[in-house]
């Protein structure tokens, strides 16, 4: 289920949404809650490690290549980052490793987010990486059209 095509009922995505920006809100209550606690390193760092491992760089891959088209890897990294496993394995690692902490709530605020208000889930393999297109995409599929009319 994406935010463009969520497979099943319209108000079972609805409902997840909602379920989400709930504990979104809880997660951000409690992280203001504490707020003077909060070790910002550690926070811009547990948040940003999902994107910039998960997202980022199939956005780079993806706004260059000419016809939106990339290697089935950066779907996986984005969908391993994105999920509770792997977010749960990283806050309990931290919490043994270093400490536990009000930072970690980095985690969850970020998932929370990306689902509640974003709406973004996993992304499939068989879809683009985006839903937009890049000038260099743009002129790509011109040129095909050019060679096809010609």
């Amino acid at each position: 289920m994406s935010a463009e095509r969520s497979f099943g009922r319209r108000q079972n995505y609805l409902t997840t949404r909602a379920e989400y920006l709930g504990a979104l809100t809880v997660a951000a209550v409690a992280f203001l809650w504490h707020i003077g606690e909060v070790r910002w390193g550690p926070a811009i760092l547990l948040f940003a490690y999902i994107d910039l491992i998960g997202y980022i760089p199939g956005l780079i891959a993806y706004t260059f290549s000419e016809d939106g088209r990339i290697h089935r890897v950066f779907h996986v990294l984005y969908n391993v980052m994105h999920t509770w496993l792997s977010a749960g394995a990283v806050i309990l690692l931290w919490a043994w490793l270093v400490r536990p902490e009000w930072a970690l709530l980095a985690v969850p605020l970020h998932l929370f987010g990306d689902r509640g208000l974003l709406g973004n889930y996993a992304k499939p393999l068989d879809e683009p990486f985006e839903h937009f297109e890049t000038s260099r995409q743009k002129a790509f599929r011109a040129r095909g059209a050019e060679a096809h009319a010609a």
